[in-house]
């Protein structure tokens, strides 16, 4: 039969997950755990309807970029202004142009992301270091368990793209590779 430590770490261990809710059952012991995650069927189909509603209004509340319907003859616009317009949209294009060629390194957990080891410790990966296919890039602490992300790729880090300590996303790019190195 379990005792009273064993409970008491059981439930600690659980408040310290993810999960909503826990049930176990030892012969006669039946334990039941509900956490503050817990989210009833009918508040998950509440929650699931608002986004839906919420995605109409959410769109217009992007600021747009001046729309190139606009008349030429406008007041607005005038000669040096849209010289300026042309030279900053071919630089942007030569900087996509640029990123397109290079090779993102994702998060494959949330967490936090650090750069090295230990605060003392040099980065694993730093702008200008060559990583091969497997190489640690960086760690991706989540749950107080601290997970080394290998490169899925060969090359040259052109860029670091989340700051150390940082919380990242699943999914989230870490670092911009350039595979021609």
């Amino acid at each position: 039969m379990a005792d009273y430590k064993e409970i008491t770490k059981l439930i600690k261990l659980i408040s310290d997950s993810n999960l909503s809710e826990f049930k176990m059952k030892d012969g006669d012991l039946e334990v039941s755990i509900r956490t503050d995650k817990h989210v009833s069927l009918k508040q998950q189909q509440l929650m699931a309807q608002q986004p839906v509603t919420q995605a109409p209004q959410s769109a217009p509340a992007a600021p747009a970029p001046p729309s190139p319907s606009s008349p030429p003859n406008s007041p607005s616009t005038n000669p040096s202004q849209a010289d300026g317009g042309t030279s900053s949209s071919s630089d942007s294009k030569e900087e996509s142009d640029e990123q397109e060629d290079l090779l993102e390194v994702k998060s494959p957990i949330v967490g936090t992301f650090y750069r090295s080891s230990s605060p003392d410790k040099p980065p694993y990966a730093k702008v200008g270091d060559e990583v091969e296919v497997g190489d640690v890039v960086c760690i991706v602490e989540a749950m107080k368990l601290f997970n080394e992300i290998e490169s899925e790729i060969a090359g040259k880090v052109v860029k670091v793209l989340v700051e150390d300590a940082t919380p990242v996303e699943y999914d989230q790019a870490l670092f911009l590779v350039d595979p021609k190195g």
